[in-house]
């Protein structure tokens, strides 16, 4: 039997991730997912591709605001997005409208990430569809890459650490959804499965960056777990884990809820 047995959260883009027990389901994702995220001057998306010191800023959800930790320095975003103007901002190739949500934040980061930066917030009804052509009905996402959910099988992570010298964590690759039993690297065949009463489809498997040789503990970045993977998780030029997911637009989801398979096929 397959049980989901981690669900995770990225309130801000690349910044650390929160371990729930619970999670409400909504039109964009998880809520919270990907709210926020930090820019540069020119109002580029920064991750730890580039700043892998991003990950030493760890996130946590209280009941009015998100807090922000950064060694023993903390900093309280509110949830409720400033009334400020829209402006534009890029992740990847994809232009998206976000909110300042003020100098004071954007002062704290700048100084302990150690580059000019500003913190924008994504309001909840903007529109920003999923990439086209993997799903019939218009989706859409907040700040993500490109899907609403992110699953991995725990089995997929046990079998890539035993090809590696030091195991690594499932942290490394930011899944939201993580579940127990089944066959290594199954998720890749999904294409409808069931989570709890709650129907997700898959859109296809996840292309990986190299954020996850970024330790998420010390910000250092490494060549694996990418260069292992790449040896036998190579489709072309592309490293594959995971599997990214269309979901419901509301409900709840409970770790313990039972995953079935309801459609698995080869999705490519």
């Amino acid at each position: 039997m397959l049980k989901l047995s981690e669900i995770w959260t990225y309130p801000v883009k690349s910044l650390g991730g929160v371990s729930l027990s619970s999670a409400s389901l909504l039109p964009k994702g998880l809520a919270y997912d990907r709210r926020w995220m930090l820019v540069d001057e020119g109002g580029t998306a920064l991750t730890q591709r580039t700043y892998p010191r991003m990950a030493l800023f760890k996130t946590s959800l209280k009941q009015d605001h998100l807090e922000i930790r950064f060694g023993e320095d903390t900093l309280e975003v509110p949830f409720e997005i400033p009334g400020q103007h829209e402006r534009h901002a890029r992740i990847w190739n994809d232009d998206v409208l976000v909110i300042p949500v003020g100098a004071e934040y954007d002062r704290w980061f700048s100084e302990r990430l150690g580059v000019s930066c500003r913190l924008v917030a994504f309001p909840e009804d903007n529109p920003r569809p999923v990439e086209p052509g993997h799903v019939d009905d218009e989706i859409h996402v907040r700040l993500q890459d490109a899907f609403p959910f992110l699953v991995i099988g725990q089995s997929s992570l046990d079998d890539l650490n035993k090809r590696l010298d030091t195991p690594v964590p499932m942290n490394r690759f930011r899944p939201n959804l993580v579940f127990t039993g089944g066959a290594p690297y199954e998720e890749d065949t999904w294409k409808e499965i069931s989570i709890g009463e709650h129907i997700f489809t898959g859109a296809r498997p996840c292309v990986r960056c190299t954020l996850p040789g970024v330790d998420q503990d010390t910000g250092i970045p490494g060549k694996e777990p990418l260069r292992a993977l790449a040896t036998y998780r190579k489709t072309g030029n592309k490293v594959l884990f995971g599997m990214n997911l269309i979901g419901p637009t509301s409900g709840e989801l409970h770790v313990g809820d039972e995953v079935r398979v309801l459609v698995a096929e080869n999705i490519n």
